[in-house]
């Protein structure tokens, strides 16, 4: 099973994959005196929930009064989303013969971020996004990260080298899941990622990068992506193999083990060890 699921990671390696589910159109209307004028969000992925969609309607028509079929009347609802929705980039909002259509590119969370009181997601490319319940992603918290004091500009790049190496590992496990797990991922399983040893900060011996599942069971990764050579670990897609070898033969990550370490080279199997 392993060599299997190890081919598989190597055709992987290197491609992004971004194929998202979308819908359509999403419409809603609005009263203009005796008529309604629709304003239509295209292209919206599945995993929007009501709640952003909501939040999107509401700041983009706050500022243009009663909506009318005219440039004036999209230009303002354009500027409202560039100024106040984080959410959608490259925002393009078009008139048509019967509604307005706001087009663009939507920006997935990939990963929370808390300290204390504060909450935020970031996506790929770590852009700040506000947080809004979003129930139709696997979101993984990451932990280990400088502390927050005050929520960094939405929409804007926050720029942390343990940031982004917590974020290639999850797109790994997103792109893994997409081919091998879609109809039960593997990241549902995953409650957070912590960086606090991130390239040996706090001890040099330690796994650079830990991750942890919902029950609390550690998932040893170690080097960011692309160090494993440095630290003789196994490769990267070795671990990535050995996890969803794990995953596929047990159906979980967790399932009575303490830990499954992935950088051992020594081993062509995850070493889970008894609780007991």
């Amino acid at each position: 099973m392993i060599l299997k699921v190890l081919a598989v990671v190597c055709v992987l390696g290197g491609i992004v994959i971004g194929l998202i589910s979308l819908e359509k159109y999403v419409k809603k209307t609005f009263p203009n005196g005796k008529e309604t004028i629709e304003l239509e969000l295209a292209d919206v992925p599945l995993w929007v929930s009501d709640e952003l969609k909501e939040k999107v309607y509401t700041i983009a028509t706050g500022r243009a009064g009663n909506l009318k079929l005219d440039e004036d009347t999209a230009s303002s609802v354009q500027r409202n989303i560039e100024e106040l929705i984080p959410w959608l980039d490259e925002v393009k909002v078009i008139t048509t013969h019967d509604r307005l259509r706001v087009e663009g590119r939507w920006r997935k969370p990939v990963a929370l971020i808390k300290s204390g009181m504060i909450k935020f997601y970031i996506d790929a490319e770590q852009a700040v996004l506000d947080y809004i319940p979003m129930p139709n992603l696997p979101i993984v918290e990451v932990n280990g990260l400088p502390t927050v004091t005050k929520i960094p500009p939405l929409g804007e790049v926050w720029p942390h080298d343990d940031l982004a190496a917590a974020i290639t590992i999850l797109d790994r496990l997103s792109q893994m899941d997409r081919t091998l797990t879609p109809d039960k991922p593997l990241l549902n399983e995953i409650d957070r990622i912590d960086v606090s040893n991130f390239n040996g900060r706090e001890n040099s011996h330690h796994a650079h990068i830990i991750l942890y599942t919902k029950d609390n069971t550690e998932i040893i990764w170690g080097a960011e992506v692309g160090k494993w050579q440095l630290h003789l670990e196994s490769t990267d897609e070795q671990k990535l193999a050995k996890l969803y070898s794990h995953y596929n033969e047990f159906g979980t990550l967790s399932g009575g083990v303490k830990y499954i370490n992935l950088r051992d080279p020594r081993h062509n199997i995850p070493l889970p060890i008894d609780k007991y």
